[in-house]
C-alpha cells in the first residue's frame, strides 16, 4: 500500500471516528430543520451544540442542493427577546433588533453543487432561532448530524474556494502531501509511551506547528517543560527549534549555552530529573529530545534564519551544495543525535529585501531547497517564506513554485502586514484574513498571498497558514475602528508596539472583528491580534482551501493552559 493509500485510509477512518462519536447528542443538541423535499434548492439547517448556564454554541450549515455553483449566500434568521449573538465565524454578521443576517465571506461564498459551507456562533440566553431564510427562501433540508464547533461530519462537502475544490479532496490531498513529505510515521506511532499522550493527533491529516525560541528560556521563561504542562504537546505535529544562524556560508549554531549545555533543574525538566553536571546533553536539546520521547507522534525541526540572521544566506547560496551538507552534518550531529527530524530555512527574504536585501534571483529559492532536498534525502525540509502579495511585492519576486517541488511544506507568515513602525497609524490589523474596506495596503492580506501562491504554482497541501500568538497597537489613537491616528506604537513588555496574546486577552479585551481578525480599543490604545475564535475561522478557511495545515509564531504568546494552540487543533480536525 502506497503512503498516499494510507494516508487516505486512516483519514476516512478518522472521519469516521468523528461522525460516530458525533452521533451521540452533546449539550442538548437541537437540530432544526424541515422533512420536505429540498431537491434543487439552497438549504439551510441548525443545530444547537454545547450549552451552559447562560449560554450555548450553535450552527448553520448551509448546502447547495442544486446543480449549478452558487455565487453567494445570505442567511436571516430571528432570535426571540433574551438571546442574542456573541460572537460568529465563518460569514459576516450584521443585526437589527432581534434579527440577524449573515452573509459569506470571500471564501466560503462558492459552492459546487453538493458542497456546504458552515457558520458557528456564540449567543447568550437559549431561545430558538426563528423565521430563518437562505437566500430570502425559507430555510429547509433534511436532518443533518453536525459537529457544532464548526466542521462538516462527512469530510466530503465543504468548500470555500473558486477552483472547484471540496473538502474531501482537500482532506485527502493535505493527508496524502503530509504522509509523503515524511510525516507519515508518526501517525502510526499511538501516542506516547507511560500514557502521558492521551490524544494524539495523526500527522497524516494536518500539520500544527509551532515555533519555540531559543532566547525564550531566559527573561520570558518559556521552557520546553511548558509544552508538556500547557496541555499542547499532544496537540501539536512540528515543532521548529528557533533559530540557529547562518555565517560565512554554512548553518551554524545560536546560543550553545541554551541549545546544549544549560542545566535545567528536576522543576525545570520535561521528565522531573534534574540535570547531572557529567552528562553527555543538557540544554534545550536534551529537554526537546526527553519530550519526544514521552510525546513520539512529535517532529521537531532546527529553523535557520530569522529577520536579523538572514544576511548570510545571499553568500551561502554561491555554493548551494556546500551550503546544504554544512547545515546537514550540524542538524545531524551524534551529540545530539534523534533531537531533529530535518531543517526549516527562514530566509528573510530571497532577492527582496527584509532586515537587508538580497538580489540573488528568482530561482535562488528553489536552487536552495532543491540542494537540500538532495542533502537531507528523506527527512523534512521546510521553509517560511513571506505573504506579500502585493503587485511586484516579495511573493513575485520568487518562484516558489520551483522551490516547493523540494519542500515538504511552505509556512506562509501571513502576519505583521501592518503595525506601528508606521507611528502615526492608520490602525490596522497585523494579520487579516482578507481585504477590507481602507485597509492601507493592497496585496496584504493572508487569502490573496495563498491564491498567489497557488497561481504560481504551489501545490495548496503544501502551504500553512501563518498565525501570529501576538498583537500589533498603537497609542493616542481616539477611534475604535480601523483606520484611526495614532502617535506611536503601545507600550509592550519587551519591545514597544508588541505584546503577546495572554496579556492582551487579560488587559486589552477583544473590542471587534474584522477580515477574519480581532481588534481591540483600551483607553489610547489600539491592538490586533487573533483571539480563540478567530483562529478557528481561520482554520476553517486552511481547510476548505486544501491547505496543509497551520503553524504560528510563537509557544510563549499562547496561555498557560494552551488556548490558542487548542483552537488551531480543534479547528484543523473538524
Amino acid at each position: 500500500m502506497s503512503k498516499g493509500t494510507r494516508a487516505r485510509s486512516r483519514l476516512k477512518a478518522r472521519l469516521v471516528a468523528v461522525a460516530a462519536a458525533l452521533a451521540v447528542p452533546l449539550g442538548g443538541m437541537v437540530v432544526l430543520a424541515t422533512t420536505a423535499d429540498a431537491a434543487g434548492e439552497v438549504t439551510a439547517a441548525y443545530a444547537k451544540g454545547s450549552a451552559w448556564d447562560t449560554g450555548f454554541n450553535g450552527q448553520w450549515i448551509i448546502e447547495n442542493g442544486t446543480d449549478s455553483v452558487t455565487d453567494g449566500w445570505t442567511l436571516e434568521w430571528e432570535f426571540p427577546a433574551g438571546t442574542e449573538v456573541t460572537s460568529l465565524w465563518n460569514g459576516v454578521l450584521t443585526r437589527d433588533g432581534n434579527h440577524y443576517t449573515v452573509t459569506n465571506e470571500s471564501w466560503n461564498g462558492t459552492l459546487n453543487p453538493g458542497a456546504t459551507a458552515t457558520v458557528g456562533f456564540g449567543a447568550s440566553g437559549d431561545g430558538e432561532p426563528l423565521n430563518c431564510t437562505i437566500n430570502g427562501r425559507p430555510c429547509s433540508g433534511g436532518p443533518v448530524d453536525p459537529d457544532p464547533t464548526g466542521g462538516t461530519t462527512d469530510g466530503g462537502s465543504s468548500t470555500g474556494s473558486t477552483d472547484g475544490g471540496s473538502s474531501e479532496g482537500s482532506s485527502e490531498g493535505s493527508s496524502e502531501g503530509s504522509s509523503e513529505g515524511g510525516t507519515d510515521g508518526g501517525a502510526d506511532s499511538g501516542g506516547s509511551t507511560g500514557g502521558t499522550d492521551p490524544d494524539p493527533v495523526d500527522p497524516g491529516a494536518y500539520v500544527n506547528l509551532g515555533y519555540f525560541t531559543e532566547w525564550g528560556i531566559y527573561q520570558r521563561d518559556y521552557q520546553v517543560r511548558n509544552i508538556a504542562s500547557s496541555g499542547s504537546a499532544e496537540k501539536l505535529t512540528h515543532i521548529n527549534y528557533a533559530f540557529g544562524n547562518v555565517q560565512g556560508g554554512k548553518c551554524v549554531m545560536g546560543d550553545s549555552y541554551a541549545a546544549t549545555d544549560k542545566a535545567f533543574t528536576a522543576a525545570e525538566s520535561v521528565d522531573g530529573v534534574a540535570d547531572t553536571w557529567d552528562q553527555p546533553l543538557r540544554g534545550n536539546f536534551n529537554q526537546l529530545k526527553k519530550l519526544k520521547q514521552q510525546y513520539p507522534h512529535l517532529k521537531i525541526l532546527w529553523s535557520f534564519g530569522g529577520w536579523t540572521w538572514s544576511g548570510g544566506f545571499g553568500e551561502a547560496m554561491q555554493n548551494p551544495a556546500a551550503f546544504a551538507r554544512s547545515c546537514y552534518e550540524l542538524v545531524n550531529d551524534p551529540r545530539w543525535e534523534g533531537v531533529f527530524d530535518g531543517i526549516d530555512l527562514d530566509w528573510e527574504y530571497p532577492n527582496a529585501c527584509g532586515e537587508k536585501c538580497d538580489t540573488s534571483g528568482p530561482r535562488a529559492f528553489g536552487d536552495m531547497m532543491k540542494a537540500f532536498r538532495t542533502a537531507f534525502g528523506d527527512q523534512l525540509v521546510t521553509a517560511a517564506i513571506t505573504a506579500d502579495a502585493s503587485a511586484g511585492g516579495k511573493i513575485d519576486a520568487s518562484d516558489y513554485a520551483y522551490g516547493a517541488q523540494h519542500a515538504d511544506y511552505i509556512s506562509v507568515m501571513a502576519y505583521d502586514f501592518f503595525g506601528a513602525w508606521a507611528a502615526q497609524g492608520p490602525t490596522a490589523p497585523h494579520s487579516p484574513l482578507t481585504p477590507y474596506d481602507g485597509i492601507p495596503q493592497d496585496g496584504f492580506t493572508a487569502d490573496q498571498a495563498i491564491q498567489k501562491l497557488k497561481a504560481q504554482g504551489v501545490p495548496a497541501d503544501k502551504l500553512l497558514l501563518g498565525i501570529g500568538f501576538y498583537g500589533r497597537g498603537w497609542t493616542g489613537v481616539t477611534q475604535s475602528a480601523p483606520g484611526g491616528t495614532a502617535t506611536g506604537p503601545a507600550p509592550g513588555t519587551y519591545e514597544q508596539g508588541i505584546e503577546d496574546y495572554k496579556v492582551l486577552a487579560a488587559r486589552c479585551p477583544a473590542t471587534g472583528t474584522v477580515a477574519g481578525t480581532a481588534y481591540a480599543k483600551c483607553g489610547s490604545e489600539w491592538w490586533s491580534y487573533d483571539t480563540p475564535e478567530t483562529i478557528r475561522a481561520k482554520m476553517a478557511y486552511a481547510r476548505q482551501q486544501g491547505l496543509g495545515g497551520a503553524f504560528f509564531w510563537e509557544l510563549n504568546g499562547d496561555t498557560a493552559d494552551g488556548e490558542l494552540i487548542t483552537a488551531m487543533h480543534t479547528g484543523l480536525q473538524q
